[in-house]
């Protein structure tokens, strides 16, 4: 399952992979008040720290989390431009961990009463606070804990369509206990390094859950990134030797047309593939040579 692919020792926390290009530093600057280089390196440090303890995901290790991934994938003019011309779009993140990419997304202007923000591990939430020195009531977003693949939090119910919209009334967000009153209302949805997480039939049973909150309206979409492969299968994970399930972007594209072609629903399915660097791979730190290639596949799945 998801977490079957972390290190049974967990490696070293690992100071020589921190580095911020111009980007990074400008917006933690900007966000957290900390002018200073050498501090804010310290503060960060502290905050990977926190979060190692919590659960120690090789993402929050390499420093995956400073690395500003929504504002670099292909659709994201495409969401702030949701988040401007549609009334009260309602934005989902996902698998949030910090909240880094919701605030980006606020920073660059999408309404912040219109956003919610999701995990697993509630903590990660509270790390998020402190590594932006903000609180609930300073920075209102609505955070519903869950898991993902507990009825109770997400069901899974079909794709709501043009012609059998939801009947159920549009929630206040700050009311939000699980993410089931959202069903069909949700304009947007960011999933980042989360579906590779899972094995085949759980990231099929994470789709139908996600569409079924998705608007029917058109222009309403599902993006984000994570490992791939150029043809389906499974990759042994250079972390723990295991293999874990990738979809290719041929696999994913007819996964997510199957779902919505179940109600009649059409959509748009852009997948595209990039292959890692070899100077990335080693900036992972896993201690090992690398030499298996890795796959990063950025996606959209846009209603029609």
């Amino acid at each position: 399952m998801a977490f079957d692919d972390l290190p049974q020792q967990n490696p070293a926390l690992d100071e020589s992979l921190y580095g911020l290009d111009t980007d990074e530093a400008a917006f933690f600057k900007q966000q957290t008040g900390i002018q200073d280089d050498d501090e804010l390196k310290k503060h960060l440090l502290q905050i990977q720290a926190d979060a190692y303890a919590v659960f120690p995901y090789p993402c929050i290790r390499i420093f995956h989390w400073t690395k500003l991934k929504i504002s670099r994938l292909f659709p994201y003019p495409r969401l702030l431009n949701l988040g401007r011309d549609r009334k009260d779009a309602i934005f989902l993140d996902i698998g949030c961990c910090f909240g880094n990419d919701v605030r980006k997304v606020i920073a660059d202007g999408y309404p912040v009463q219109n956003v919610v923000a999701s995990d697993l591990h509630p903590e990660f939430w509270e790390i998020g606070h402190k590594l932006f020195r903000t609180t609930d009531t300073t920075y209102p977003v609505a955070f519903v804990p869950g898991d993902a693949f507990a009825p109770s939090h997400l069901d899974v119910v079909p794709p709501f369509t043009l012609a059998s919209p939801p009947t159920s009334p549009k929630p206040s967000l700050n009311t939000l206990t699980s993410l089931n009153p959202l069903h069909g209302y949700v304009s947007a949805i960011h999933a980042s390094a989360f579906f590779h997480l899972f094995e085949e039939a759980e990231q099929l049973h994470l789709a139908r859950a996600l569409s079924g909150l998705l608007s029917p309206e058109p222009g309403s979409m599902i993006f984000g990134q994570h490992v791939a492969l150029p043809e389906k299968g499974l990759r042994k994970s250079w972390l723990t030797g295991r293999s874990t399930f990738e979809h290719s972007p041929e696999s994913w594209k007819e996964m997510w047309e199957g779902i919505f072609r179940e109600v009649g629903a059409e959509v748009e399915v852009d997948a595209r593939l990039s292959r890692v660097g070899e100077g990335e791979l080693q900036r992972t730190g896993s201690g090992t040579p690398v030499t298996r290639e890795l796959w990063w596949m950025e996606w959209v799945v846009t209603r029609v």
